[in-house]
């Protein structure tokens, strides 16, 4: 029998920690996993799938209007929010148990209550004073919201406070236009609210394909949300029934509610890392390996918690691999290339693999392909809707390096194109590929026109 009370314990009950526990105990290994809240984690609790949800409901409005032009008819349309958060309250609960019984299943000692790093191999539980003892350490606590530090930021809510509204807000103000801002901003105007979103960056979605970035903006704009781009919050204050943002520029904007979207931060205060000798870095990540192995050779990290790529899907693989690589002797290195993404605002982005940018600063010469056109269904509904395609590709290889689309289901095609970019096609394989028709997914192997950026305007064309 080992020295240990476990082989593995795991701090943190989310999508990658229950992997790594569930894998492990189906190894025969002696698992336990501590959770100060619900397991299943921030994907599921608060934040992919009920925010998926959220996003179903905010496009029927438009959806609805549009079915006229098909021939449907209605009378007396409205929305409920009860209705709604009650039933999206009662998906997660449901998964919630799903997850508990996948645990239970497999035989891993489960404690819902906080835990921290007692040492090496020690594990103390905020409800029993004798620690645990574990030959290794999986961290897996996750992330949280960041919120801007400004007079005022007690009258800011999180994306968090956002599934736990009693009644819909007249108007918000979200403040940050990352993928978080930007899909609750959509979700809220979808609704019926009054939407501004406030952003100190110039465009958009930093880090995605720049056609993307103002692709969305523009269809944001266009269904009435109000983007202020170089907004710098100088304070947020109470005004009558609701808030005034203050900016630095002198302006301000009123609103029933102020939501922060500024950022995660991985959750690691107070969990006794440092005095166990775990290295973190400057955002309070715990430092890895490419093993997932902190400082300290005992102790793991999986998840948003080592600030690598903050993905549910990312989090599960990185469980996967720690099992693989400690209890299983296969060692396994993370492949983070190629990672669909998905932001599910309306319309919705689906990306994968290097934007345009990023590409031309790693390759010689790089050929851009790029499609905008309107869906068919636009054609009816006439809802003023565009759809933009853009492949990436290397132009010596003819390697496909990046797939980027902005429309109808955008999401669904970036995972399919992101197992060809896997796989390393070319953009020749593409053209060889048979279309399906009609469909907005064909125009990724049907175009074959490179696109050619405009000349700069120069000398006295410039002054004319």
């Amino acid at each position: 029998m080992s020295e240990y009370d476990y082989d593995l314990f795991v701090i943190g009950a989310g999508s990658g920690g229950v992997r790594a526990a569930r894998l492990a105990a189906a190894l025969g290994k002696r698992v336990g996993i501590a959770e100060e809240y619900r397991i299943g984690g921030t994907c599921v609790i608060r934040g992919c799938v009920p925010k998926k949800l959220l996003v179903y409901a905010s496009r029927y409005g438009g959806e609805i209007e549009d079915a006229r032009k098909f021939g449907w008819d209605y009378e007396d349309l409205q929305f409920d929010w009860p209705t709604l958060i009650h039933n999206v309250h009662r998906e997660v609960d449901r998964l919630n148990g799903a997850y508990t019984r996948t645990l239970e299943n497999a035989g891993v000692d489960r404690f819902l209550t906080r835990a921290t790093v007692d040492g090496p191999h020690g594990v103390r539980l905020a409800d029993r004073e004798a620690p645990i003892s574990a030959d290794y350490i999986l961290i897996a606590t996750g992330g949280s919201p960041s919120m801007p530090d400004v007079p005022g930021k007690e009258h800011l809510i999180s994306s968090n406070e956002c599934f736990q509204l009693e009644a819909l807000p007249d108007s918000i103000v979200v403040i940050g236009a990352g993928y978080i801002g930007m899909e609750f901003a959509s979700i809220f105007a979808g609704l019926g609210v009054a939407v501004t979103v406030l952003h100190r960056g110039e465009q958009v979605l930093r880090g995605f394909d720049m056609d993307l970035r103002d692709g969305l903006a523009e269809a944001m704009r266009d269904r009435g949300v109000d983007l202020h781009m170089n907004a710098d919050i100088a304070a947020v204050e109470k005004d009558g029934g609701g808030y005034r943002v203050a900016l630095k520029d002198g302006s301000s904007v009123c609103a029933s509610l102020v939501m922060a979207a500024t950022g995660r931060a991985p959750n690691t205060k107070g969990l006794g890392l440092e005095d166990a000798g775990v290295e973190l870095g400057r955002n309070g990540n715990v430092v890895v390996d490419e093993y997932s192995k902190s400082s300290v050779d005992s102790i793991y990290a999986a998840g948003d918690v080592s600030d690598r790529v903050a993905l549910t899907p990312v989090a599960i693989r990185e469980g996967t691999a720690f099992v693989e690589t400690v209890f299983e002797g296969r060692p396994t290195v993370m492949d983070y290339t190629f990672i669909p993404t998905a932001v599910f605002t309306e319309p919705e982005i689906g990306t994968v693999g290097l934007t345009e940018e990023e590409a031309r600063k790693k390759y010689r010469e790089v050929d851009i392909y790029k499609s905008s056109f309107r869906p068919m269904r636009a054609t009816i509904s006439g809802r003023d809707e565009t759809v933009l395609i853009k492949i990436v590709v290397d132009a010596a290889t003819e390697k496909v390096l990046g797939v980027h689309l902005l429309g109808p289901d955008a999401a669904e095609i970036a995972q399919m194109a992101a197992i060809s970019l896997k796989l390393g096609v070319t953009k020749p394989q593409l053209d060889s590929t048979m279309a399906l028709h009609p469909s907005i997914a064909e125009e990724l192997v049907t175009m074959r026109q490179k696109w050619t950026p405009p000349e700069p305007i120069k000398g006295s064309d410039a002054a004319a």
